[in-house]
């Protein structure tokens, strides 16, 4: 037997992202579908639909055509629902902008989507958004024309200078949504994704979860990030389903008190978030009765955190779910009715009408149990990265199959584990950090000379970032100084947890830098080797 597998037939809709809600719309008028608690923010499904026809129509009254890009950069919040099916129902593409971008991020995004508008609030506790946008505009030659603050005058103006805003997009094949991820190589990379990705992989999520009308799904998850606004909006448009906003951030006593008062039945999170609420002082004291089930995804899950989510927030038919930005996210997934076993050692199997198989370093795919390079094919894979036609074809082959750079292997049952990555990139707690990103910025500090970074397991986060530094002859600094060079100039989840000053790195006699070695001497020398085997468990 051969690594192949193939989900169940599936008949896709071919329906755009705004037919599907006005489906949505007409079937649940009056049921709720969005809670935004800390907004106190409560839309029925009719309510929703006039905010999200106003928003579509203050953006094509600014100007903007179909296709145009607008950038959303805000945590999470009512508006972003709005302008996330606004901008699907003006024929507009939305560039997700993660809010823990600095100065430095946020001018190559910029500059690399072309967004005619950004979306974004002025400040919060976290950061002045407004500081930072006007030193990456300083000196850039942008497309950038309209600058809209949530919960100014500029959004009331918007909203109030609006115009009809057409038929809307009716090819399920446009491009809906740009979302940056390093990819396989390089700087990030703006994945484009169509109506026809996220409308199915939004429905494939839902039924893999049984989710109806009549569920209340709790996102604390933020919706800048595939996880929130597939495995959320798109889940919800799909089905009736109320989508809940417990906070901005992840907080774990406000998502607590979610699911308790507004009875939750799905709730959503990567395993540091499920860690927050069980070690959480006030956790014994809510009722998690009304829970069924939900997404842990984003980093492996430790076997007795999900014994614990199962028995201890009522959760017996949460699943694992594997995926990538390039992918919609969702290529594999467990079923609610797997095992404990199946649900915490594999991430699941084929999804519906999706192909996945796992390959040798020459393409041909490998034996049942044999490691390999896990590819995916079918409705899912994205239409390429923006404006980069050769890292297109490096991350899609000829015959349509994505390569997503993480090694796997196939049980004969048809269930996948992930091994490892051919690629470098890091995924601590669900963020995507690509090595290179994070060294381009260290070579701008002046007292560095090189500079390698790697990723580290951690128990909570999956993985951590460690840089390894060479200093320039003469040259002094800690590891606290290396830290402050970066707070609030690169986001905050790629700073390295760990620094450790080298005067050479390991190599091989070919002078290719061995970052295995230095991963493996990181372990050893900072005893992490229970994590190193959570991540390979």
């Amino acid at each position: 037997m051969t690594s192949y597998a193939r989900g169940p037939d599936l008949d896709l809709t071919t329906l755009t992202t705004h037919q599907i809600f006005r489906q949505t719309v007409e079937r649940f008028p009056e049921r709720d579908a969005l809670i935004v608690r800390h907004q106190n923010i409560r839309l029925t499904w009719r309510d929703l639909a006039n905010e999200v026809e106003r928003t579509a129509r203050g953006l094509i009254g600014m100007g903007l055509r179909p296709g145009d890009r607008v950038g959303v950069w805000a945590a999470n919040c009512a508006e972003w629902i709005y302008l996330q099916l606004g901008c699907a129902r003006a024929g507009l593409v939305q560039v997700n902008v993660n809010p823990a971008y600095r100065a430095y991020e946020l001018k190559y995004i910029l500059k690399k989507s072309g967004m005619k508008a950004l979306i974004l609030r002025a400040g919060d506790s976290r950061s002045d958004y407004r500081a930072i946008l006007e030193e990456a505009c300083k000196g850039q030659d942008l497309a950038l024309r309209h600058t809209i603050y949530l919960g100014e005058d500029s959004w009331a103006r918007m909203i109030d200078a609006g115009i009809e805003a057409g038929a809307g997009p009716r090819d399920c094949h446009d491009v809906v949504n740009i979302q940056y991820t390093s990819g396989t190589t390089g700087s990030p990379k703006g994945v484009l994704l169509t109506h026809h990705n996220l409308v199915n992989n939004g429905r494939i999520i839902a039924e893999s979860l049984r989710i109806t009308e009549a569920d209340r799904i709790c996102v604390p998850v933020p919706m800048y990030h595939c996880f929130g606004c597939v495995g959320g909006t798109m889940v919800s448009i799909n089905t009736g389903a109320a989508m809940i906003l417990p906070a901005p951030w992840f907080d774990p006593l406000c998502t607590m008190r979610a699911v308790q008062e507004d009875r939750a039945t799905a709730i959503y999170g990567v395993p540091t978030m499920f860690i927050a609420q069980l070690q959480h002082p006030e956790f014994s004291q809510f009722d998690f009765s009304s829970l069924r089930t939900g997404i842990m995804a984003g980093a492996p899950c430790p076997i007795e955190v999900m014994k614990r989510v199962v028995a201890e927030m009522h959760c017996p038919q949460m699943t694992i779910i594997y995926g990538q930005t390039e992918s919609s996210p969702t290529i594999t997934a467990a079923s609610v009715d797997d095992s404990l076993e199946r649900r915490t050692s594999t991430v699941g199997k084929a999804c519906p009408a999706t192909e996945v198989k796992i390959v040798s370093p020459s393409g041909e795919i490998v034996p049942i149990g044999e490691q390999g390079e896990l590819c995916t094919r079918g409705y899912l894979v994205m239409k390429g990265y923006d404006q980069e036609p050769e890292a297109t074809a490096r991350a899609i082959d000829r015959d349509g199959w994505l390569h997503t750079g993480d090694l796997a292997t196939m049980r004969p049952d048809g269930y996948f584990r992930i091994t490892g990555r051919l690629k470098d990139m890091i995924i601590r707690g669900g963020e995507n950090i690509y090595p290179r990103e994070v060294e381009e910025f260290l070579y701008t500090h002046p007292k560095i000379a090189d500079v390698q970074v790697i990723g580290v397991p951690d128990e909570k986060m999956g993985e951590s970032v460690a840089a390894w530094v060479k200093l320039k002859s003469g040259a002094t600094m800690t590891e606290d100084d290396l830290r402050d060079f970066c707070k609030g100039r690169i986001a905050h989840f790629k700073i390295p947890q760990y620094v450790r000053f080298v005067e050479t790195f390991p190599m091989t006699v070919t002078g290719k830098i061995q970052k295995f070695v230095m991963r493996e001497t990181e372990i050893r020398d900072r005893h992490l080797e229970n994590a190193a085997q959570i991540r390979t468990a």
